[in-house]
């Protein structure tokens, strides 16, 4: 004998038990399915390689960089340009001097993919025909170097300290020259090195 229900014509007590005990079974499958699949982009190799063009000293150089190089390195390494010092690696000592777009730039903390303006190192200071530039000469004449490790990079600083208007006076240059550190302490020869370099530079000798 069939007995229906009440609320749903057609429907046995035993067809809904049954309904029932099925839907039960399958909620503990539903409850820890695995969530679908994710797709995560791989993280990109800082490793990488990439095409680099710096212009140093007037030339062209098209370069094949890891792109973590610095400025530093490249010029020394991977351009034989070894007049740039590699000193504290910090940032603190100046010995890594060039300039970047005619501004003094400390190349250990400048990554050379980054660069897009013309560099000047040590060596892109001589003229063609061998003849020193002035701030160079003036280093000379005023015995401003002893050991010359901090040389270069104390000379590429002080032609900026000049072009950009601060060797009015010699609390003037030793404030801007600040950043670069003489183990020798060399310093008031290098202020007096400034002092006779700078009217050459501004063209006014």
């Amino acid at each position: 004998m069939t007995v229906t229900s009440p609320t749903k014509p057609g429907v046995s007590r035993r067809g809904l038990l049954g309904a029932t005990a099925s839907g039960a079974a399958l909620l503990p499958a539903l409850s820890y399915a695995e969530p679908p699949a994710q797709t995560i982009p791989a993280a990109t190799d800082p490793r990488q390689k990439m095409v680099v063009t710096l212009t140093v000293n007037g030339l062209r150089n098209d370069l094949v960089l890891d792109t973590r190089t610095t400025l530093l390195d490249t010029l020394r390494r991977d351009l034989s340009l070894t007049g740039t010092k590699k000193g504290c690696d910090h940032g603190q000592c100046g010995a890594c001097t060039v300039l970047v777009g005619g501004q003094r730039t400390l190349s250990c903390l400048q990554l050379a993919v980054m660069v897009r303006e013309p560099v000047t190192t040590i060596e892109g200071l001589q003229a063609a025909d061998g003849t020193l530039h002035p701030m160079q000469q003036a280093f000379i004449d005023q015995d401003a170097f002893q050991c010359g490790y901090c040389t270069p990079g104390q000379i590429m600083s002080a032609i900026a300290c000049v072009q950009e208007g601060h060797a009015r006076s010699d609390d003037d240059i030793r404030e801007y020259m600040s950043g670069n550190l003489c183990r020798c302490a060399a310093y008031p020869h290098i202020v007096a090195a400034i002092k006779q370099a700078a009217p050459q530079i501004k063209g006014e000798g």
